[in-house]
């Protein structure tokens, strides 16, 4: 069976991702949709609205056949980090395609830009950065780089989902990957659109919409509709103000606590120490903290870093070493056919929940060993972002919250 790889955060799963899903089944011909999801901290560093079980079993209601968690490392990172991540897990399953949805639509201008900002790398990361210091946001500044090397299609890289795209296509002749890459027009609402445009909303714009106490179960496949309702009946959803104030005690036991944690660099640290001590919430913490120099996405990510302990000299060896396994979070009877017939292929070791997890790893890296270290560190880190989560819920019910070695791959 062909597979096609989708890569995607499903925060939460809404109308435009079923497109996405059909459209990819559609233009490659695959059989079975395979999404590697971030867990619960994104790539621009938020939590998640609701936990990964129930945006995996949204996407397995809708239609997608095998949910993999994206690593943390990776999933809670800049552009090129996350995609290169994804990449790699898709390659590591064996899918055939993957399949993006971009501003563009057009694959051939997205493979000119990611051409030259591979050729150009080391030239363009240095003017990027200078610009970046200007205060120019991110895509801006990528952009006028490829403008300034005469690249016709420069303005391209201005759109947030042509920028990740472009990346996919970075990462994939990086790895040199045997995956054949499409892409589909974005629909409706944009990435950022806080609007709904017909049947069809961004993600941020629903989550928008709910902190209005708006109604959006029109903007989410009927399929999906059912996990998504419990979790908020349940009050099992992200609490802005148990995020603000988990964040305020970590960082108030001060700057020094925060050296040695990934991206806090000179000043950070007392600039975030700063910040708590006059913050009133989230969003007035993420404020006082960003700057011309930090951009208010970037400082997101450090709090996620800060919030789930994430040192330096860790996540340089995993970002190094790449994932050394994938979590399965959830699969169709499909899904599982699919897995189980490119079982011998896999080149990473894929675990369901993580009650077996350490002897696995064991026989597949050996101990003592350094990569038999840097996973079972991983392991530590999944865990504890998995029990920080449960702290920002509205409402916890109890049990265990080292969740991951206790819940199922859904079906």
């Amino acid at each position: 069976m062909l597979a096609v790889g989708l890569i995607t955060e499903y925060n939460p799963f809404h109308n435009g991702h079923l497109h996405h899903l059909l459209e990819s089944l559609r233009v490659t011909g695959a059989e079975v949709a395979v999404a590697v999801m971030s867990g619960h901290f994104l790539q621009r560093g938020e939590p998640a609205l609701v936990d990964k079980w129930v945006r995996t079993e949204m996407a397995l209601r809708a239609g997608v056949d095998v949910v993999v968690e994206l690593p943390f490392p990776w999933a809670c990172n800049s552009a090129p980090q996350f995609a290169l991540g994804a990449v790699l897990s898709l390659q590591a399953l064996g899918v055939d395609a993957l399949c993006f949805g971009s501003e563009s639509g057009e694959l051939a201008p997205l493979q000119r830009c990611a051409e030259l900002l591979l050729t150009e790398e080391s030239r363009i990361a240095e003017r990027t950065a200078h610009l970046l210091r200007r205060g120019i946001n991110y895509p801006t500044a990528r952009a006028r780089c490829l403008a300034e090397l005469g690249v016709a299609d420069s303005e391209l890289l201005a759109a947030p989902n042509n920028i990740l795209g472009s990346e996919y296509l970075k990462a994939l002749r990086r790895t040199g990957a045997a995956i054949i890459p499409h892409t589909i027009r974005r629909v409706a609402a944009g990435f950022h659109d806080e609007r709904p445009v017909g049947e069809i909303a961004s993600a941020t714009g629903i989550r928008q919409m709910l902190g209005r106490g708006e109604e959006v179960a029109d903007f989410i496949p009927l399929p999906a509709r059912a996990p998504f309702g419990r979790a908020q009946a349940a009050g099992q959803v992200l609490d802005e103000e148990h995020l603000y104030r988990l964040l305020s005690g970590r960082l108030l036991r001060g700057a020094d606590s925060l050296r040695g944690l990934y991206q806090v660099e000179a000043g950070i640290a007392e600039r975030l120490y700063g910040a708590a001590c006059a913050g009133e919430d989230y969003a007035g913490l993420v404020t006082a903290v960003k700057s011309r120099h930090l951009t208010r996405t970037r400082v997101q990510r450090l709090l996620a870093y800060v919030l789930n302990e994430v040192t330096a000299e860790e996540t340089a060896a995993w970002l190094e070493s790449g994932p050394l396994y994938l979590h399965l979070l959830g699969a169709t009877e499909k899904g599982r056919a699919w897995l189980a017939g490119g079982r011998k292929a896999r080149t990473l070791p894929l675990v369901g929940n993580y009650s077996r997890v350490a002897a696995l790893l064991k026989k597949r890296y050996g101990v003592p060993s350094r990569a038999f270290s840097l996973a079972a560190g991983m392991l530590r880190l999944e865990t504890r972002a998995t029990a920080n989560y449960t702290l920002l819920l509205q409402r916890w019910h109890g049990g265990s919250r080292a969740r991951d070695y206790f819940i199922d791959v859904l079906s």
